[in-house]
């Protein structure tokens, strides 16, 4: 049964952190003909991500795990963001040409062959970690992992914002893992 969007998904025998479909950052929701599993072994969906991962305690990309990848999945793309970034959406980590039959990401140096690092909110290639402003909320990031349809024709350096476009009308499967963090 379909996960209602906006609702995290419990694993089995009611384990948290899988996240299943799309919870939106205001954004309208898409149909979308299948679903990724997405999950970490570093934290939980909802949870806090530990501080080794973000900007200033290691900048340490986290260990991303998927199952679920639809047939007719030509590629596989990475996009982390924070909605509640002062000045908008922060992209913090985006991953292109990742291989259909990659099953994860062991970290900022781990990635799967063929795969390529796209550039961050900060202006650096691959991961750029947590750094929000002291003193606010709990930030929400937001990572997704779409299976598309056909190679997005991305390469180093591409931006969220760049995936996002490219994959538009393009998705078969997507899948969320939200981690908090705050300083």
């Amino acid at each position: 049964m379909a996960q209602p969007r906006g609702e995290r998904a419990e694993g089995p025998k009611g384990r948290r952190g899988m996240s299943r479909g799309d919870p939106t950052i205001d954004e309208p929701p898409r149909a979308i003909a299948a679903e990724l599993e997405l999950r970490s072994p570093a934290f939980t969906d909802g949870t806090l991500i530990p501080d080794r991962y973000s900007r200033q305690g290691g900048d340490t990309a986290p260990p991303l795990e998927w199952t679920h990848v639809p047939d007719g999945t030509e590629e596989l793309a990475l996009v982390c963001e924070d909605p509640d970034a002062p000045g908008g959406t922060f992209g913090h980590w985006v991953v292109t040409q990742i291989p259909p039959e990659a099953t994860g990401i062991g970290g900022t140096d781990d990635l799967p062959p063929g795969a390529t690092a796209g550039r961050n909110g900060f202006g650096d290639l691959g991961w750029g970690g947590p750094q929000p402003p002291v003193g606010d909320e709990a930030h929400r990031y937001f990572f997704r992992l779409y299976a598309v349809d056909r190679p997005l024709g991305l390469d180093e350096g591409a931006t969220a914002d760049d995936v996002h476009a490219a994959a538009d009308d393009h998705t078969l499967a997507r899948g969320t893992l939200v981690g908090l963090f705050a300083r």
